[in-house]
């Protein structure tokens, strides 16, 4: 196995902590390791991720997304990787829209909105121990591209109103280590920490100040700023892998890709 400068590896994830640090709201990170042929080349993907995470303000909010989304890949010698996703998700907000007083009424507890799209950049490098184990670095970060709302109606202090909830600038990144072992025909277990940041603004038109975030402009942000991943990434006919992972910090969050190395 090729020698692998591990200085090379560092600046290449700190030149894209720099490049996107600010830029981006979940995903799967995938294997330390790059997909990619030992000699280089492309990988797509198409994938599901379903994500959970809890956000804060005064009060303690669940956003929850439902991702598809497609990828492309570039790796060089199974040390480093680039990739980008575009995709769709669905958006909740656990009591977003609930009556905080007796005297508001809400025709709803919950904001929802779908198809938003979103776009996610990441980076990987990959140092082998041997033939078995090694150890990975990645940045990733996720922006939605497109405002969510959604609208709730019912009375304050026995006066009738209609307000629109809006959700703009969500985003988030992510930085982690993550420890792989190969097994039998190529089949990949990994896992480990990361650390992260995501945050969303939140604007009631007009401010309701009995209903839940709608006392006027806010920002959430992510309540814990760690967590762990595992995941495993499978053969399953030639070129394509299936990959599975899980990530809890907060919230659990999972989902499922299939990958085609070209």
């Amino acid at each position: 196995m090729a020698k692998i400068n591990p200085g090379a590896i560092i600046l290449l994830i700190f030149m894209m902590v720099v490049l996107c640090g600010t830029a981006d709201a979940g995903g799967p990170f995938g294997p330390p390791q790059p997909l990619t042929k030992d000699s280089g080349g492309i990988r797509t993907a198409v994938g599901y991720w379903y994500h959970e995470d809890k956000f804060s303000n005064d009060t303690d909010h669940v956003i929850k997304q439902n991702q598809v989304y497609s990828e492309v890949a570039y790796g060089a010698g199974k040390t480093w990787e680039v990739y980008g996703r575009i995709g769709v998700s669905s958006i909740e907000i656990d009591d977003a829209l609930s009556s905080t007083r007796p005297s508001t009424t809400s025709s709803k507890s919950d904001f929802e909105d779908n198809w938003k799209f979103f776009g996610t950049l990441g980076a990987k490098g990959f140092y082998p121990f041997n033939e078995i184990f090694g150890i990975g670095a990645f940045v990733q970060g996720t922006y939605f591209f497109r405002d969510a709302d959604d609208n709730v109606s019912g009375t304050t202090g026995g006066a009738p109103y209609t307000m629109e909830l809006r959700m703009t600038d969500l985003w988030d990144v992510n930085f982690g280590i993550g420890f792989q072992a190969t097994l039998w025909r190529d089949t990949k277990l990994y896992a480990g920490p990361y650390v992260y940041y995501a945050e969303v603004q939140v604007s009631p038109a007009p401010v309701i100040s009995g209903i839940q975030l709608a006392n006027g402009d806010t920002t959430l942000r992510n309540k814990t700023n760690v967590g762990g991943f595992m995941g495993i990434d499978v053969p399953i006919a030639k070129g394509f892998r299936l990959n599975v992972e899980g990530q809890y910090s907060e919230r659990f969050s999972a989902g499922a890709a299939i990958s085609l190395v070209y």
